[in-house]
Order: C-alpha cells, then sequence, then structure tokens
C-alpha cells in the first residue's frame, strides 16, 4: 500500500493562476505594511486557494511483479555430440529445481534449434530465441538469462545495449575441456565443369585440441558413391585433388577423412562438393545405308539441337555400283571408313545405323571395332528396316555379338498402332509418352515391322500382335537400341496427326548416353525446403522403404508410396543440417540439407571464449558444467539487487526487479464536505477574532 497527494482543481490552472496573482500581491502588501494579523489574514486566503485546488489523499493498492529469468536451452546438432545431450537435460531439471524455491522468479524455458538462425550458416541462434522469449517483457521485469549450451553460437551480439535489457547473462558449457577433433573442409570447389574433363579440388584437413598433430591422415574421395581416390594429407595443409565428371546433371564429391578413436565426433570428418557437369556438344555419326522416305527423321531431329554436333553419311554409291568414273570426275564424298571406325570411333557418343546393310562399304573386321566400341561403354541405335531380314543384315556380321535380337526374316506389312508396353509404362523412355494412354494411342499407325526371334534386354514397344517394336539393351559397359521398323517418319511429317517422334527418340538418345535421369533403376535424393525427399525410380515391383542416415548417424526407414508408374517417393521431415545418405536395395543417393558442410559441424569442439565477452559486459559468467572427469556441477541460483555482481565460486545471480502492477486507488478529497468547510471558518474566524483584539 502506497500513499501520495494529488489536485483535482475546481477551475482551470489558468483560472487559478489568475486568481492567484491578487493574492500574492494582497500577501506582500500585508506583509511590507506590518499589518496586525498579517500571517493570520495570509493563512486564510492560502486556505481558499488551497480549496480551489481541491487536494485529493490517494491511496494506491499495488502487488509486486514476478522477475523475469529466461532459460535457454541449446538444442542444436552438435548438442548432440557425446554427452552434451545428457548434461544439458540434468542442468535444465537442476536449474529449474533451485529456481524454484524462488517464487519472485518467473522462469521460461525456450529451446533453441538448429536453422533458426537468421542466415543459412549461422545455425545456432540462442539469442534469437532469448529475444523471442522476452518479447512480451518489460526490460526493467528481467532478472536475467541461463543459456546452457556448449558456446558454439553463432548469433552473439556485438555488446550488451543490444540485448534490450539491463541484467545478467550466464552461460554454462557442456562438452569437456580437453576435447579433440578431426574435421575435413572443401576450400576451392568448381560450381560446374565439362563431363570428362579435368577439375580440380582444393580441401584441407584440421585438427583441434590437445591432441592435434600434423601426421598425415588418410582421405577417401568418392564421386556420386564411387570410390575413385586414397589420398594422404597433412592437417593444416591445403591440398589438390584432380578429377573428371562422369556424367552431366547434379554430381556429389563426397571426402571422407579417417576417423580417430580420440575425437568427439566422425560427422565432420566428411565434406561434399556439389559440381554440375555440362556435356560438350554431343557428337553423334549417323549412317544412312541408302536413300528412303524416312532418311531424314534422324537427321532433322539431331541438327534441330544446338548441342549434337553431326556426323551424317549416306550410301550412294556401293561398290557394286562402280563404272569406272575417275575419283576426281565424282561429285560424291568417299567414306572415311577407317578414320570414323578406327581412328576417331571412340571420339563419338552414339553411332546410328539407319537401315544399313551389310554391302561392303565397311570391312567385317570393323564391325567388329563397333562391337568393341559397345562393350567398352559406347552406344549404337539401329533403325532397321527390310534389310534387317534380309541376307545383308548387320545381323550376319561381327556385330551380332552385342545385338538384342536376331531377325527371322519375317517382314510384317499392314497397319498397327505402336503400343507401350508393360514394362515400357515404367521406362523412363516411354513413361507418360503423349498419346500412349489411351486406347488406341493416340497417334498414326506404321505400317512395317520387322519379325525378331526371343529378345534380350528390355521391350518398351510392341508392333503388331504384341511382338517386339522398340529393345534397348546393356552390353557391359555400352548400350545397344534396336528400332524394329523404318515407318517412324510417319509421326515426323504429321500422317494422320502424327506422334510423339521427338519426345520418344531424344530420350532414347539421352538414355543411350546414359543421361541420369533416364536411367530404369534409379534412386534420387534431394532437400525440399527443411525435408529430405527420396525418389525411387523402377521397372520392378515396389521397391520397399528407403533407409536414410543422417548426418548425426541415425538410420531412419522411410516408407515409399507410389506416384506413378514406376516412381516412389518418401518424405523425411528433419530438423537436421548436413549431409544424409538414402540406400534402397544396392543403390545410394546423396543430398544436403542447408548449407554445404554447415557452420553447425565446422565448429564442433566447446568453448567458453565466445560467451565470455557479453557475459563480462552484463556482469554474468561462463563456467563449463563438466571437468574432465565428466561429473557435472550445476551452479545454485541467488538472488541479487540493482546492479550488484551476479559471479560466485559456486553460484549464480539473478536481479529481483522492483515493478509493481495496481490493483486499486482510493480517493480522499481534504476540502470535502464538514472537514473543508471547518478549515475554511476556522480561517476566517482567526481573521475576525485577531482584528476583535
Amino acid at each position: 500500500m502506497t500513499w501520495s497527494i494529488d489536485f483535482a482543481p475546481f477551475f482551470s490552472w489558468t483560472v487559478i493562476a489568475i486568481l492567484a496573482v491578487p493574492t500574492v500581491i494582497l500577501a506582500l502588501a500585508l506583509i511590507l505594511a506590518r499589518m496586525r494579523g498579517a500571517v493570520v489574514r495570509i493563512l486564510a486566503i492560502a486556505a481558499l486557494l488551497l480549496a480551489l485546488l481541491n487536494p485529493v489523499v490517494l491511496r494506491e493498492e499495488r502487488d509486486p511483479l514476478k522477475s523475469v529469468v529466461a532459460l535457454v536451452l541449446d538444442r542444436s546438432q552438435s548438442q548432440t555430440i557425446g554427452e552434451r545431450a545428457a548434461q544439458t537435460d540434468a542442468a535444465e531439471a537442476a536449474l529449474k529445481e533451485s529456481l524454484a524455491r524462488y517464487p519472485e522468479f518467473e522462469v521460461r524455458t525456450v529451446e533453441a534449434r538448429s536453422g533458426n538462425a537468421p542466415s543459412s550458416d549461422a545455425t545456432t541462434a540462442l539469442f534469437g530465441a532469448l529475444a523471442g522469449a522476452l518479447k512480451d517483457v518489460a526490460p526493467a521485469r528481467v532478472a536475467g538469462a541461463i543459456m546452457v549450451t556448449d558456446g558454439q553460437i553463432h548469433d552473439i551480439p556485438a555488446d550488451a545495449q543490444a540485448l534490450g535489457f539491463d541484467a545478467p547473462v550466464h552461460g554454462l558449457v557442456t562438452g569437456r575441456p580437453d576435447e579433440f577433433d578431426r574435421r575435413l573442409e572443401v576450400t576451392t570447389s568448381p560450381r560446374f565443369g565439362l563431363v570428362d574433363e579435368d577439375q580440380r579440388l582444393r580441401y584441407r584437413v584440421i585438427e583441434e585440441g590437445p591432441k592435434a598433430s600434423d601426421a598425415p591422415v588418410e582421405v577417401q574421395i568418392f564421386l556420386n558413391g564411387d570410390l575413385i581416390a586414397r589420398e594422404q594429407a597433412r592437417p593444416g595443409s591445403e591440398a589438390e585433388f584432380t578429377f573428371q565428371l562422369p556424367r552431366s546433371g547434379k554430381n556429389i564429391l563426397e571426402l571422407s577423412a579417417a576417423r580417430d578413436p580420440g575425437e568427439i565426433t566422425p560427422v565432420n570428418n566428411r565434406a561434399i562438393a556439389v559440381v554440375d557437369g555440362i556435356r560438350e556438344n554431343l557428337r553423334v555419326l549417323l549412317v544412312s545405308g541408302e536413300p528412303h522416305a524416312g532418311e531424314r527423321t534422324w537427321r532433322n531431329l539431331l541438327k534441330s539441337d544446338a548441342a549434337v554436333d553431326l556426323v551424317h553419311f549416306t550410301i550412294l554409291r556401293p561398290p557394286e555400283k562402280q563404272d569406272g568414273t575417275p575419283i576426281d570426275q565424282l561429285s560424291l564424298i568417299a567414306f572415311p571408313t577407317r578414320e570414323l571406325f578406327v581412328e576417331k570411333i571412340d571420339d563419338f557418343d552414339l553411332i546410328i545405323f539407319d537401315r544399313y546393310q551389310e554391302r561392303g562399304v565397311l570391312p567385317a573386321l570393323y564391325f567388329d571395332y563397333i562391337a568393341q566400341y559397345v562393350e567398352n561403354g559406347g552406344a549404337m541405335l539401329i533403325a532397321a528396316g527390310p534389310e534387317y531380314a534380309g541376307n545383308d543384315s548387320v545381323a550376319s556380321t561381327p556385330l551380332q555379338a552385342v545385338l538384342p535380337a536376331m531377325p527371322t526374316g519375317g517382314v510384317e506389312k499392314r497397319a498397327f498402332y505402336p503400343e507401350v508396353s508393360e514394362l515400357g509404362r515404367k521406362h523412363p523412355v516411354t513413361r507418360n509418352l503423349p498419346g500412349s494412354n489411351s486406347e488406341p494411342p493416340d497417334w498414326s499407325p506404321w505400317f512395317r515391322s520387322i519379325d525378331v526371334g526371343e529378345p534380350e534386354g528390355e521391350t518398351v514397344m510392341n508392333g503388331p500382335d504384341g511382338k517386339p517394336l522398340l529393345v534397348l539393351n546393356r552390353v557391359e559397359e555400352g548400350r545397344i537400341a534396336l528400332l524394329l521398323s523404318d515407318h517412324e517418319w510417319l509421326w515426323s511429317r504429321g500422317f494422320e496427326g502424327g506422334g510423339p517422334h521427338v519426345a520418344l527418340f531424344r530420350r532414347l538418345a539421352h538414355w543411350l548416353m546414359k543421361e541420369p535421369e533416364l536411367e530404369e533403376e534409379a534412386l534420387d535424393a534431394e532437400a525440399r525446403g527443411s525435408d529430405l525427399l527420396v525418389t525411387r525410380q523402377t521397372i520392378g515391383e515396389e521397391p520397399g522403404p528407403a533407409t536414410v542416415l543422417t548426418p548425426s548417424g541415425e538410420a531412419v526407414s522411410v516408407p515409399m508410396e507410389e506416384v506413378g508408374a514406376g516412381r516412389y517417393e518418401g518424405v523425411l521431415e528433419t530438423d537436421e543440417l548436413g549431409l544424409f545418405q538414402a540406400a534402397n536395395g544396392d543403390l545410394r543417393a546423396l543430398a544436403n540439407v542447408g548449407p554445404v558442410n554447415p557452420r553447425e559441424y565446422r565448429e564442433a569442439i566447446s568453448t567458453v571464449e565466445k560467451l565470455e565477452p557479453i557475459a563480462d559486459a552484463t556482469r554474468g559468467s561462463v563456467r563449463r558444467l563438466a571437468g574432465s572427469s565428466g561429473d557435472i556441477d550445476v551452479p545454485r541460483i541467488v538472488p541479487v539487487s540493482g546492479r550488484a555482481s551476479a559471479d560466485g565460486r559456486d553460484w549464480i545471480g539473478l536481479r529481483k526487479t522492483e515493478e509493481t502492477v495496481l490493483r486499486g486507488v482510493d480517493r480522499t478529497p481534504l476540502f470535502a464536505g464538514f472537514l473543508g468547510l471547518a478549515v475554511l471558518l476556522l480561517a476566517l474566524s482567526a481573521t475576525w477574532y485577531r482584528e476583535g483584539r
């Protein structure tokens, strides 16, 4: 309860001031004239003025407000290392028990997790969490803040004024003082690179702690999940590694340093670099056996792509048509067989034989070179016509070793609609091909197909009576496709509406050249915000759940749901940042959530140094919860007043505030009723009494 006096004048202060001026003049005149009873008269006049001011006695009922204590718990990823999480839990329980003894404190507990920072790389934002917890609290009510953390905080303000309150900040640091850690970081990496061209990456192994040394450390290097090199790196020194990108699109280069038994975590022993591969112009060799109606279909399709360098030869003059005309008088270009199929065959990404037949232009030995080219990783497409079923078929050459189907000698000559097979509905080359979902397909018919025996590989399109029409196969390191009709040109010419020849043949060419997005069996993982999206592509049965290894080392099973023919997806909701590994069967995929090589794991050793400046500026303290033995010692809580020191040997202080809340006010006017009338009558009577004497 508090008492005070207030005024509620009957007139405005201007009117009262006007009345007070002659009153003061009159009082001065009485004093200067030394008139008898002047003092009594002055008091009477003052009583009248005081009555006009209407003094009021206020009696306030106030309740004290509690002081607010912020208990900030660091739940970032680095706090999962070793015993830090257990130490945090133990400190939280002990602090809450100690604070419960003081009813004058209101405790607000807030947990700060990875990813709450304003920038993408500062992932432990305890002071941002502190500001959020105290945003509705007046600065005068803040008793202080206690932070339980490993000391790796990335949003520490530059000065105490930025906190917005004047109260101590204490840090209780988890971990041990003798920690040792080895980590690996990529210092320089290309963002883009040409496929099959040398790329350079620089990295460094760093050791911190009392056990750090400069002894060489083994570093394993993986490219898209495959081990490609082992190197020895000396800690503290920058090393360089040269590599080549095997494919276009996203390539993940992963570096892994050998684990030391004494380090606190192996999580930061890995670092990644994501490099987008750019394929230089694709080199395609197109050999047309003879002029025919669809000859320019392949040429026009390939020439329309600016990323394709096309070499096209049409066999216009086979050897049996020699008529004795001198070579220097011919306008035709001689077919450079040796240069193309011996000297420079490996320069081509794809070889296409369009209705080619063996007529002595290519020696038999050259077909053997072509077969070896495919087996060693090359790609070949055979667009077959009637000649494939004849005596001069390429199937009778050494090329038969890589062909997916052998001709029976029959040729179907009737209208049919090319149809995507059941397998083809799952295959990325023919899946969701425009027009394929209707019956019959929404494209024009073809009128000729070649009969073959039981094919090897994958039949993705069928011809008349369900016979193979488009067959794909892998031959050792290479790939081959066999199109058993020469009427694909009907689609390109728009016959009866045409068909999706561009989509089909571009996908086919890209599959042959091993583009990752067209793999039949593939696993991919990518970050979608803070979640991890796992995608499985298969032409087989349901693949089952994927297993995801998180950056902290936990294995999580992710159910996969079918989202389309041959496509399955699973989502892992996570608050972790770093490199995730997804596996399904024999397939493996890598994805990074958040910034590449996040700061959260680049600075893993616990420290008291970062918090000390702000703690000293607020008269707080920073101390470790555990020593080298690992035993936890939580300081006790002591209330302090004003700007007294809040740091003791075994205690930490929190400021008590004097803030109150008003519950009620009683007003008592001094000149109201008989009391005011009595005072005024007494004052006037005193003047008369004095005058009468």
